[in-house]
């Protein structure tokens, strides 16, 4: 399901921090996330990971995970990506099966910059722009009301229209345009957050 923290704790109090969240703009969603480890694994891995079906062999830009990691540490982000393994689509533009139980490669990127902007409610949806060498991502998330998960809708800088929370919630069907055509997949990664 779209935007739903695949049904794992995306509703409920306060959690374990004895109070309400207060992510009401950016400064407070970037001082949640610092210090924090973001996983995704299994089922909270979407099918168009930043837009890109998962079962597709797009190169070196190839979307089959088996997980992802993030670390938030003097508000940069560290991501840990291990690849899954796509059977059948041994050529760029072949479309196969990602298996993301045959896990794969690790790959390693420090972003440039992280910016969190456009908080909409309490953390219900902010906009987000992470910057690495050589790419971006691009898009909106949002924040659990305990703090248990993090959803983030991201895209591959400069390729989408309509992902900002400006045009609606994080997975909201319709909104998003991907290299000039309506993006109809699940882009939406949901990370469980804990400490490191």
């Amino acid at each position: 399901p779209r935007g739903s923290e695949r049904d794992a704790g995306g509703a409920g109090g306060a959690g374990g921090g004895g109070g309400t969240l207060d992510l009401t703009n950016p400064r407070k969603v970037e001082a949640f996330l610092e210090g924090k480890v973001l996983r995704m694994a299994g089922a909270d891995v979407p099918s168009h990971p930043n837009g890109f079906d998962a079962n597709v062999n797009f190169g070196q830009a190839t979307q089959c995970y088996a997980e992802v990691e993030i670390t938030v540490l003097g508000g940069s982000w560290t991501t840990r990506s291990v690849l899954g393994t796509l059977n059948g689509a041994s050529d760029v533009g072949q479309v196969g099966m990602c298996d993301p139980n045959a896990p794969g490669a690790s790959l390693e990127f420090a972003s440039t910059a992280v910016l969190v902007g456009e908080v909409r409610g309490n953390g219900e949806c902010f906009d987000v722009t992470a910057t690495y060498a050589g790419f971006g991502q691009e898009g909106r998330g949002r924040i659990s009301p305990d703090g248990a998960t993090a959803a983030f809708e991201f895209f591959f800088k400069d390729q989408a229209t309509g992902h900002r929370c400006a045009d609606g919630d994080v997975g909201q069907p319709g909104t998003v345009t991907l290299n000039d055509t309506p993006f109809t997949g699940d882009a939406v990664q949901v990370y469980r957050i804990g400490e490191p």
